[in-house]
């Protein structure tokens, strides 16, 4: 599935809500664009695992969980989760 994720597409909750846009993949990890990631931050990236992704359709990558759910499984570039707020 990995091979199926392309630089622009949209990266939606199971619930069809935004949660950011790909920049790349990244080893086992999906890149989000910075300037398009829940809660970003100036200067750096956002990642989610690929294991929470449930599928590609089209030219959305659609998530396991719910948006409200997903931003909470953002990444740092350390593998850190995101501090939100």
């Amino acid at each position: 599935m990995t091979n199926r994720i392309k630089h622009n597409m949209d990266v939606i909750g199971a619930d069809g809500v935004h949660v950011g846009t790909v920049d790349h993949v990244e080893g086992n990890r999906i890149k989000l664009r910075k300037s398009d990631s829940f809660g970003s931050h100036e200067g750096h990236h956002h990642f989610i695992e690929m294991g929470f992704v449930a599928g590609v359709e089209g030219d959305k990558v659609r998530l396991s969980a719910n948006a409200d759910v997903a931003v909470t499984l953002e990444e740092e570039s350390s593998g850190r989760p995101v501090k939100l707020g």
